[in-house]
């Protein structure tokens, strides 16, 4: 069973509030979980005490067993000093230009646009 410290949604529309669980990886986000371990409040200031509160042990303890936090609670656990923040977050690859369209931006880089003449058309004329 591969486990992940993650965050389960609750609250109302527009006034979310989230609790941080260990969950199986299969199950549904706001499904079920194994234990809770803390929660995150979006909607206090960054500097209120109450905005991200952990159960540092018991996420020490998850990790040891072999649980992955997401990237979200892995900034919030790096913020407690209990890991190493993370460098940056890569762009996925799905949204890089697929092989067809960079070829046909760099035809139409080569290529001078309509009514420009050409650099040797410049001397000539």
């Amino acid at each position: 069973m591969s486990l992940k410290i993650r965050m389960a949604r609750g609250g109302m529309r527009n006034q979310p509030f989230y609790r941080i669980v260990v969950a199986d990886s299969r199950s549904p986000r706001d499904g079920r979980f194994i234990e809770k371990v803390g929660h995150y409040n979006p909607m206090l200031p960054r500097e209120h005490k109450e905005r991200v509160v952990i159960d540092l042990e018991r996420c020490k303890y998850w990790m040891g067993v072999g649980a992955l936090p997401s990237d979200r609670v892995t900034r919030f656990l790096a913020d407690a000093g209990v890991m190493e923040k993370p460098k940056h977050r890569e762009t996925p690859k799905k949204s890089a230009p697929r092989a067809k369209r960079v070829e046909r931006e760099k035809a139409a880089a080569g290529k001078p646009a309509e009514g420009e003449k050409k650099p040797e058309e410049q001397k000539a004329g």
